[in-house]
């Protein structure tokens, strides 16, 4: 079994913690998928209220971020005529500006702006408009890119024929916004997750990490790789759940470049989600490069494994 550790341990962790405290699990539907939350229960904590605040923060993002949902901020901005803006709440703005960083960094290969060539492809809300038509996918594939986007005053301009597709970061988001909620409430000793991507904060009340392990994607035999989600979060992008649904946006194709599986660890389960895709979308040789200037803490699953300087180093 080999062990990821964090590079820093909050002693004040230890000191806050009850070893007599019970551990609650919460669960519950959300971005299509499933959420569950594990925590070390405060004294006189009310654990149906606290389910209801971690859906009502899930419901926000949802109804700000859903392209799924036609009445969501993201479907509006994306019906919206060249020239127009909406106003973004504050998770909106959050996402929106990780994202085009992301972009910038990884030379496109995250991009937010591909939402018509996701729905082509088949992998949005409106499978039935799928068509592998090359001079189709070249035409939407001119109308996206992360540059053309206008963030200014907390205002993002529609520059015409755009739409988002925040689903590459927006359910990381999400773990970090619940996880916060939870510190809110007074609990600092939880284990997050939705849809396979996880953020532990605190420790066990036993004074133990929150323990999760890699999966290794089918067919593939790897050593057992532990991680301690103290004060870090991980996100896992691979073609083993969905077939090969990433799509490279630099080409509007899809990733087809041998990798079955991206993880990224780092401290927002946010970056995490995003590096996770865009490593992907790079493929092992590059994204390596691309995860050693950045300093990711990563592991690429070809038919071997490939750790990333930062990762190995938590091994040692």
């Amino acid at each position: 079994m080999r062990i990821a550790l964090p590079r820093e341990i909050a002693i004040s962790a230890f000191a806050g913690r009850d070893p007599a405290r019970p551990v609650a699990a919460l669960g519950g539907e959300t971005m299509g998928t499933s959420w569950s939350v594990r925590f070390a229960v405060p004294r006189a904590a009310d654990i149906e209220a606290v389910k209801a605040a971690i859906q009502i923060r899930l419901d926000i993002i949802i109804d700000e971020m859903s392209h799924w949902r036609p009445d969501s901020l993201i479907s509006e901005y994306n019906r919206s005529d060249a020239g127009s803006s909406v106003r973004l709440p504050p998770d909106f703005e959050t996402v929106v500006a990780a994202a085009i960083d992301v972009a910038r960094r990884s030379g496109g290969a995250f991009d937010p702006t591909i939402g018509r060539i996701v729905d082509l492809r088949g992998f949005g809300p409106y499978p039935t408009h799928y068509s592998d038509d090359e001079a189709h996918i070249a035409s939407l594939h001119e109308h996206a890119g992360w540059h053309r986007l206008r963030h200014e005053d907390g205002r993002l301009v529609q520059p015409g024929g755009l739409a988002l597709d925040l689903s590459g970061i927006a359910k990381g988001h999400a773990v970090d916004a619940v996880a916060d909620c939870l510190a809110g409430q007074g609990i600092a000793h939880a284990l997050v997750e939705i849809g396979g991507e996880l953020a532990g904060r605190g420790v066990r009340p036993d004074g133990e990490p929150w323990w999760v392990d890699l999966e290794n994607p089918p067919g593939i035999t790897l050593p057992p790789l532990r991680i301690a989600l103290h004060g870090l979060a991980v996100a896992t992008s691979g073609d083993y759940r969905r077939g090969a649904h990433t799509i490279d946006p630099r080409s509007g194709r899809s990733a087809a470049n041998g990798l079955r599986s991206v993880s990224v660890i780092h401290r927002s389960a946010m970056l995490a989600d995003a590096w996770a895709t865009a490593l992907t979308v790079l493929g092992t040789e590059e994204g390596l490069e691309i995860a050693t200037r950045e300093g990711l803490a990563a592991r690429f699953v070809d038919q071997r494994e490939h750790l990333s300087p930062a990762l190995a180093e938590m091994l040692e």
